[in-house]
């Protein structure tokens, strides 16, 4: 945990004197593309909510009314969700609640890794979020920021995970919880944030088992399947890893703080719950690299067979080769002897001898016996 200095809030106050459209309260979630008719985007929140001992007394319609709320009783909490804001839309906000400039600045460029940093009384957090997709076999990961003080909780979503809804209404229903203040909000969120992982464990698992087969099965796009999924789990370690290392530091301030003694408790079952999670998607990384290993050699096995019997065809088709041409010179040897003794000319030696042509066969037999023989030695026949 980072005790960092705050920044001044220059460039975020100038950013927030711009003309622009008021932050309002969006009736739903709105889309990536939220746009008014000229096609302008809007600047819209989520939800905007003030509660008192735990309960909603009010939704105000923008920022300035819910920070009003604040100042009639401090000891009330301002919760607010934002959607993928724009700079100027977060500038109203950082003046309103005097949020840290180096944290606003993080939570505007998005991409972060997930850390956990203190300014002073405000606490500011980034969270990696993750989902399963079924369809597309795959994780998508999404990115939350998180802004606590003593009375107010804002949440930057740059994803569609996690529904923060959710989690509202999970502690709209528990008003003894909620009571406690943005440190259950930062409890709630955290949870909702690792039982997402769950799924997303159940789904790299299922992927595993499935690569496991194609590999024994001789698939030949498996290769390409265990380097795509263990970039997935690569990531997802990069996501869930961190975690680790917040909840330390959460738990490291329980007793400066004064963190009360339920969150206390809540936030240790969280903590196991990230242990797990780690202790499985380091078991899935040792165990691509396991795989990985075997279909290589799999692939070598079956590359060095394919060259066997390659070698055995080829060595095949050499001895047919030799029998051929073995067969082929002895039956040349009397086919040259009938050939010469067979052309039409008087002076052609032994031609009018009595025992020319008996002369002639017992060449061309004495020939291809011996060459067979020959032949027969060497391994040609």
């Amino acid at each position: 945990m980072a005790d960092r200095r705050r920044a001044p809030l220059t460039a975020l106050t100038t950013l927030a004197r711009r003309p622009r459209p008021e932050l309002t309260l969006a009736p739903a979630p709105p889309s990536p593309a939220a746009a008014d008719g000229n096609g302008e985007r809007l600047a819209l929140i989520v939800d905007n909510a003030v509660y008192s001992s735990g309960r909603r007394v009010a939704t105000p319609e923008t920022v300035a009314e819910s920070h009003e709320w604040l100042a009639e009783d401090p000891e009330r909490l301002v919760w607010l969700g934002l959607y993928r804001p724009q700079p100027g839309e977060l500038g109203e906000l950082a003046e309103q609640y005097d949020l840290p400039e180096l944290a606003v600045e993080d939570a505007i460029k998005a991409h972060q890794r997930p850390k956990f940093e203190r300014y002073g009384d405000t606490l500011f957090v980034v969270l990696k979020a993750a989902r399963y997709l079924d369809a597309l076999e795959e994780v998508e990961f999404g990115e939350l920021h998180l802004f606590l003080g003593p009375n107010f909780a804002i949440t930057v979503r740059h994803s569609e995970s996690p529904d923060l809804s959710r989690v509202r209404r999970r502690l709209e229903s528990e008003p003894a919880l909620l009571e406690k203040g943005s440190e259950a909000v930062l409890y709630a969120i955290l949870d909702a944030v690792v039982d997402g992982y769950s799924p997303v464990v159940a789904g790299l698992a299922n992927d595993i088992d499935e690569i496991e087969t194609e590999v024994f099965r001789g698939d030949p796009g498996v290769s390409r399947r265990i380097y795509e999924l263990s970039q997935e789990v690569l990531e997802f370690q990069r996501a869930a890893q961190p975690l680790t290392g917040i909840l330390a530091a959460i738990t490291a301030g329980f007793d400066k703080y004064g963190v009360d003694e339920d969150l206390r408790s809540y936030l240790r079952d969280v903590e196991d719950h990230v242990v797990q999670v780690n202790e499985r998607v380091e078991g899935f990384r040792l165990q691509l690299r396991d795989i990985l290993t075997v279909n290589a050699t799999l692939v070598a096995q079956r590359q060095n067979e394919e060259i066997r019997e390659l070698t055995e065809a080829s060595i095949a088709q050499g001895e047919e080769v030799k029998k051929i041409s073995a067969w082929a010179a002895i039956l040349f040897a009397p086919t040259l002897v009938g050939t010469v003794y067979g052309m039409n000319f008087d002076s052609i030696p032994e031609l009018h001898w009595q025992l020319g042509y008996p002369f002639a066969l017992v060449l061309m037999a004495g020939v291809s016996v011996t060459l067979y023989v020959v032949f027969k030695r060497r391994g040609w026949i």
